[in-house]
């Protein structure tokens, strides 16, 4: 098992990351945001990795009732 990097300073200066990513919605793409409660990118990403398909379905259904703020999709980790 691969160990997980250690947060750099600008992580730890940060605090908890955020990971953005795309779904499709129609022709265009969706842009959506997930933030976490980790200390660092990597794990951050590993975690939408996954997790996706729950991610993607809250992303969908955020979209379907309209629940977009300055264009994203916003997600919160609990």
């Amino acid at each position: 098992m691969r160990k997980l990097p250690q947060p750099t300073e600008q992580e730890l200066r940060e605090g908890p990351q955020v990971v953005s990513f795309q779904i499709a919605n129609g022709n265009a793409r969706q842009s959506c945001i997930l933030q976490t409660s980790f200390p660092t990118k990597v794990q951050a990403q590993r975690y939408l990795m996954a997790n996706w398909p729950a991610v993607e379905k809250m992303a969908r259904d955020a979209l379907a009732m309209g629940t977009v703020e300055d264009g994203q999709i916003k997600l919160v980790m609990v």
